[in-house]
């Protein structure tokens, strides 16, 4: 089917979005009043630009205010539509979106509602246009689906038909099913968006928090399922408004949602089984690698490789990996700067990836060395897709140093990424996407230093879990927080033997989380006794499942580490201890 977005999607002037959208593979646009109003090309300059890019414009909106009025202000309405079909026929557009009234003079009556849409309809179809009429979530007197189109079925009008917007429709509590029994040709047009579930005003959540398809929890791959079964053969178009898209690089904006039409659409290479996270890479420099090799010592890591012919150090404990990239071009804060993650079928994860619009590149290597292609997360991360062995290893010499007895670190059980305040939905739609991983669950804290949003994703098996985290607020100028923390979470069978094993400095936590966890879990006072001596802090779920886990101090500026023990099922992170953590690193760094 054809793609279309609406300009109201992407910041910008007129020609930054309708370059973007075109860049990024659209076949069309819905034009948004506004941004012809405030362009200084005419509407036969846009519909040239447009054809200049491959665009079409599939649709021109908002019409608003018109139907169920007094004859006076009919006679106004139909003069200010004669003047917009004058504007459509300039720029080559027929289907005019027409939104159910919000006006105060707009009766309650559907007979006159349908007359006057018909009349409406009578003008259009003189143009060669039609009108698609739309319910409004919070219309005044027709706000959901079926009540538009039994307005329509009234009117009985052959260009009149309807405007269906995913958000409208399912914000509102009404039955869907009967969709697919709309009179074939009768849906004009189909508008997309997703959103989170928020109980609030719903003109507020859909001015300012709708999403692109995926990066909500909307079911539109079942609505979308009901308008095709009604017949519609149109584009699938995307009307989006959110504050944050519309002040983000269009370009990035325009790629995130053709990627969202795509994952919708569901025609891509099936995602492969990943099996496990392969290797960490930390970009590293003088000064914050020694602080990580004595980091990684102190938890019972072995440097048990050298790369062959890069200063790219491999350390290891039983399937926990970590590699050391002091190849850096501008010293600063460690960094995650790469991950791996074993595919079953790697190729296939590269092509599914191509298809979603995030292409893998080569790595630079010399004769003989493994190849390893690497797709771009939306934070600049490098993640590499291995084969389920671990071949990539060979390009690692032996340092001959013998494996240390270790600290029961068992495996990598997640990556704490902080995202880019503009791409954190756009981060969670490319790993849900591109590698599959299922949403988890989106939570918000309140830290030392403002609100936090964690979102998490993992495969079905939890091998490959990532816990992704962004301010709710863009910072402001005092914001001494860490600066994007990022860090690696491994998972242990006995974190208390574990903690007794380390020779690395951990977290302190503060005595009165300690007296809280007591009070809020009724916990023995002897376990407390020994998560205390040992800084572990402490989380339990509805259903039982428990959480054990430390942290370290933050290392080289950004990073650190977790340890964590897993117990009866529990499937999250901890989130309701990061404000506890925040603030011991906090106090941490100001007591030097």
């Amino acid at each position: 089917m054809r793609r279309s977005i609406a300009t109201v999607c992407v910041s910008g002037t007129l020609d930054d979005k309708l370059t973007a959208a075109a860049a990024a593979g659209f076949d069309g646009i819905e034009l948004f009043e506004n941004d012809l109003v405030v362009s200084p090309w005419s509407p036969r300059q846009i519909r040239t630009r447009c054809a200049e890019l491959g665009l079409s414009i599939d649709l021109y909106q908002p019409f608003r205010d018109f139907e169920a009025v007094p004859d006076t202000l009919l006679r106004a309405n139909l003069d200010r539509a004669e003047r917009k079909f004058d504007v459509m026929a300039d720029l080559g557009v027929d289907t005019m979106l027409v939104c159910s009234s919000v006006s105060p003079a707009s009766a309650d009556d559907d007979e006159l509602a349908a007359a006057q849409l018909s009349m409406l309809a009578d003008r259009a179809a003189a143009r060669g246009m039609r009108i698609a009429y739309e319910a409004l979530a919070w219309g005044r007197h027709v706000s959901t689906w079926d009540h538009s189109w039994r307005i329509v079925q009234r009117a009985d009008h052959p260009a009149l038909g309807l405007c269906l917007d995913s958000f409208h429709v399912l914000s509102r509590s009404t039955e869907l099913d009967d969709i697919a029994k709309i009179t074939p040709g009768k849906i004009f047009f189909l508008q997309l968006a997703d959103a989170p579930h928020l109980r609030m005003d719903v003109l507020q959540w859909s001015r300012h928090h709708r999403l692109f398809p995926g990066q909500g929890a909307f079911d539109l791959p079942e609505f979308v399922r009901l308008v095709l079964a009604a017949g519609y053969d149109g584009p699938l178009s995307l009307e989006v408004f959110n504050d944050v898209f519309r002040q983000s690089d269009p370009a990035r904006t325009a790629v995130d949602a053709m990627r969202s039409l795509i994952a919708l659409e569901g025609r891509l290479p099936a995602a492969p089984d990943l099996t496990g996270h392969a290797f960490t890479e930390f970009a590293v420099d003088g000064h914050s690698g020694p602080q990580l090799r004595a980091a990684l010592r102190g938890l019972g890591f072995t440097h048990t490789g050298q790369h062959r012919t890069k200063p790219v150090e491999l350390w290891e404990q039983n399937s926990c990996r970590i590699v050391l990239n002091s190849a850096v071009t501008s010293p600063g804060a460690a960094a995650i700067n790469a991950f791996a993650v074993a595919s079953a079928d790697p190729q296939r994860s590269l092509q599914r990836a191509e298809a979603l619009l995030a292409p893998a590149h080569p790595n630079v290597r010399e004769p003989g060395e493994a190849e390893l292609a690497a797709i771009t997360a939306p934070d600049g991360t490098s993640i590499f897709v291995t084969g389920p062995d671990v071949g990539w290893r060979a390009d690692f010499l032996s340092t001959g140093v013998t494996p240390a007895t270790g600290t029961g670190l068992l495996v990598t059980d997640h990556l704490g990424l902080a995202q880019p305040f503009d791409h954190f939905d756009e981060a969670g739609l490319f790993y849900h996407s591109v590698l599959d991983l299922e949403h988890l669950a989106t939570e918000e804290y309140a830290a030392p230093f403002g609100l936090m949003r964690s979102r998490a994703v993992a495969n079905p098996d939890r091998t490959v879990r990532l816990a992704l985290t962004v301010a709710l607020l863009r910072r402001g100028e005092w914001a001494p927080a860490v600066a994007d923390p990022q860090h690696v979470a491994f998972r242990t069978d006995d974190i208390v033997a574990t903690a007794a094993a380390l020779s690395v400095a951990r977290l302190p936590v503060p005595e009165n989380y300690y007296a809280d966890l007591t009070a809020r879990f009724a916990l023995p006072e002897d376990f407390v006794a020994v998560l205390r001596r040992h800084g572990i802090l402490y989380d339990r779920d509805p259903e039982g499942g428990e959480l054990l886990h430390l942290y370290t101090p933050v290392l080289g500026g950004r990073v650190f580490f977790e340890i964590v023990e897993r117990r009866g099922g529990y499937d999250r992170f901890g989130e309701a201890n990061a404000p506890v953590r925040m603030a011991a690193q906090r106090h941490r760094r100001l007591s030097g």
